[in-house]
């Protein structure tokens, strides 16, 4: 199967890049990087010739609600209308656990991408994960001032992005299922206790701010809201085994 991946060289997409082609796939991998801008459409059209599937793991590093609407409605759009014009015959789309009970910043743009995803013209498949265990050293990286990190009150249960992506290529293989169950990690986890535990792991001196996020966003974080549904799938790696594992790939 050829198959193009948006976001190709981000946290997932990555994996899935390298899953797809071990499972002897043909992979056009959509990147800024690689020629192709998803925003303004430019290099779309010749990426996505001959291809059968897109999985779109694409996203954007921002808290703003009008960014994150905006490049997901652009991006979206422009990889659908693409895709219909080269005869692509299942678009798959990587969204959020919870995003309909937090719908600010980056939910509110995956909201509208499965908007766009189910009215798009193209047989379809939607998979919501939760949080990867990336988020953790990503999250201490953007709330650290000096020695100090501010880390949002928050229940997770983070799963590994291999894992995901794994699933991803997996859907890619049965073909357009609509609404996937959701998947998350194998364990409830409290972010301040990841964040404490991937600052010893890293050797950083640093001291846990709790920071209690305001609005629906963060009456999300803090009631479970952001958490799988009973009955929704469950990866195997836990957080900690993540952190073994990423230290044993970097000696």
């Amino acid at each position: 199967m050829r198959i193009a991946v948006a976001g190709g060289t981000g946290t997932v997409g990555r994996h899935v890049v390298a899953i797809a082609r071990e499972r002897g796939h043909e992979v056009v991998s959509l990147s800024r990087s690689e020629g192709v801008d998803l925003v303004n459409g430019r290099g779309l059209g010749q990426a996505l010739q001959d291809v059968e599937t897109v999985i779109d793991v694409s996203g954007i590093q921002s808290l703003s609600t009008k960014k994150a609407v905006d490049y997901f409605t652009n991006a979206t759009q422009n990889l659908l209308a693409a895709g219909k014009k080269a005869g692509v015959t299942h678009h798959l789309a990587l969204s959020i656990v919870g995003i309909d009970k937090a719908n600010s910043g980056l939910y509110a743009g995956k909201l509208v991408q499965e908007d766009e995803v189910r009215h798009g013209g193209v047989p379809w498949t939607i998979l919501r994960s939760t949080q990867f265990h990336e988020f953790v050293p990503m999250s201490i990286k953007a709330a650290s001032a000096g020695p100090i990190v501010f880390v949002p009150t928050m229940t997770t249960q983070p799963v590994a992005a291999k894992e995901v992506a794994a699933a991803l290529v997996d859907a890619a293989e049965a073909g357009p299922q609509g609404r996937l169950p959701d998947l998350g990690g194998p364990r409830t986890e409290q972010l301040k206790s990841l964040a404490a535990a991937y600052l010893t792991k890293a050797q950083q001196k640093k001291r846990i701010v709790p920071l209690r996020v305001p609005g629906p966003m963060g009456k999300a974080m803090r009631n479970g809201s952001l958490i799988p549904a009973p009955g929704s799938a469950v990866g195997r790696q836990t957080f900690q085994e993540w952190l073994e594992a990423n230290d044993a790939a970097q000696s």
